[in-house]
């Protein structure tokens, strides 16, 4: 395949941090097994600023269904089970004064099916937003040419480059929902 003009070499760049950050949006959500990923977002009170439960403990998962968090401070142990139970993940945090334990029930079917149903609408607005980068980038090669900066056919050829890239991206995004979907219906 002949190179990328710089204009489809941008717009895959662009459009890489939206796939990526499906992927990472991907993990949040919770499947049957266990995960640290969940605990990213729940922050603790550190000596007075919010820090993030994986800044302050080892996360690591555990037998039956069950992640362990072990804090470097045992003083911390206390807040972190509460930030835990105030989440709205609707995990129950168990501190036995040395480590919390969190079990992670395992999913109904039809809380499976409810899963599937968002992770796939978060597909859709992944595409959504991947579109509007071509649209724009297309938008951009266009004003060039009718600024005599691009020939008829150069801009013609990048818009079809630009193309390329959003196919080549949305199948990416594709694949990583239906690894996702499997995750989540696995028993």
């Amino acid at each position: 395949m002949a190179r990328k003009s710089v204009y489809a070499k941008q717009t895959e760049e662009k459009m890489k941090k939206v796939v990526v950050h499906f992927e990472e949006e991907l993990k949040k959500v919770r499947t049957g097994r266990p995960s640290t990923a969940f605990f990213e977002d729940i922050k603790v009170n550190y000596y007075g600023t919010p820090t993030p439960i994986n800044q302050v403990a080892n996360l690591s998962i555990g037998e039956d269904r069950t992640v362990i968090i072990s804090p470097w401070d045992k003083k911390m142990l206390e807040a972190i089970e509460k930030a835990i139970n105030a989440s709205n993940f609707g995990f129950n945090a168990i501190n036995d004064g040395n480590v919390i334990r969190v079990k992670f029930p395992s999913p109904t079917v039809e809380d499976r099916k409810k899963l599937v149903r968002l992770t796939k609408e978060m597909l859709e607005e992944t595409k959504i937003a991947l579109r509007n980068i071509r649209r724009e980038d297309i938008r951009k090669v266009r004003e060039d040419k009718n600024n005599s900066k691009l020939s008829e056919d150069e801009a013609k050829k990048i818009e079809e480059e630009i193309q390329e890239v959003l196919k080549s991206m949305e199948e990416e995004a594709e694949k990583i929902f239906e690894r996702k979907e499997k995750e989540i219906m696995e028993y």
